[in-house]
């Protein structure tokens, strides 16, 4: 959607993408076809009404939040699919972790109860269970991100310098940040062995510095 400087709808575009269920209980969207399907829907969006991209003042990305990637920074490529918010293969891990103080073991620091929803449990998983995942992130070649941090990562570079950041929003329903600090929490990244280099930097929403430049093209 293209906004006007007084708040109204001046464009906009839309595409759906595909969903995945490989197993009961399980779903995931391809994160190639989201980036893909931004692409196409942007350069229509401005298409549309004639809008040159010179035009645009600033963009901002809204997303649901908990659906996990995590990919190579080197080539883009993710190390399978996302992995949707609604996604219940992580109840195994949550289990496990809820046995040693409950399902609201981490509740006191980051305000969220052990379920299957937030992206900490989902990283674990791909680290777990993808080869090559965990010996990338602790080389610091794999990265994680929720969309935002994808769509922000390839809007800005992708493998050629893409920033890697997200804002509290997301990174609050991560299971992972601390919220007196609003930084990531390391006693939780230890438990659940995700390396804190893989994790982008977090941001607040109302940061008067941008994120970054999208590319020319």
């Amino acid at each position: 959607m293209v906004f006007g400087h007084e708040g109204k709808v001046v464009s906009v575009h839309q595409l759906e993408h595909q969903q995945i269920y490989p197993h009961a209980g399980w779903v995931e969207h391809n994160p190639m076809e989201i980036w893909e399907h931004t692409q196409h829907v942007i350069k229509a969006t401005l298409e549309k009404n004639s809008i040159a991209p010179k035009d645009i003042a600033a963009i901002g990305v809204t997303n649901q939040r908990e659906t996990t990637i995590v990919w190579d920074k080197n080539t883009g490529k993710p190390y399978g699919n996302a992995i949707v918010w609604q996604c219940t293969r992580t109840k195994d891990i949550c289990d496990t972790l809820a046995k040693d103080g409950g399902q609201n073991r981490f509740h006191p620091k980051v305000g969220l109860p052990l379920t299957t929803y937030f992206s900490g449990p989902k990283i674990k998983w791909v680290l777990d269970n993808i080869p090559g995942a965990r010996t990338a992130a602790e080389k610091g070649d794999a990265i994680f991100g929720n969309i935002d941090t994808w769509e922000i990562w390839w809007l800005t570079g992708g493998p050629g310098g893409g920033v890697h950041v997200t804002d509290v929003t997301n990174a609050s329903r991560t299971m992972l940040m601390n919220l007196k600090t609003l930084e990531w929490d390391q006693e939780i990244l230890d438990i659940l062995g995700i390396p804190r280099q893989m994790l982008p930097e977090i941001r607040p929403s109302s940061d008067q510095k941008i994120y970054g430049y999208t590319l020319q093209d």
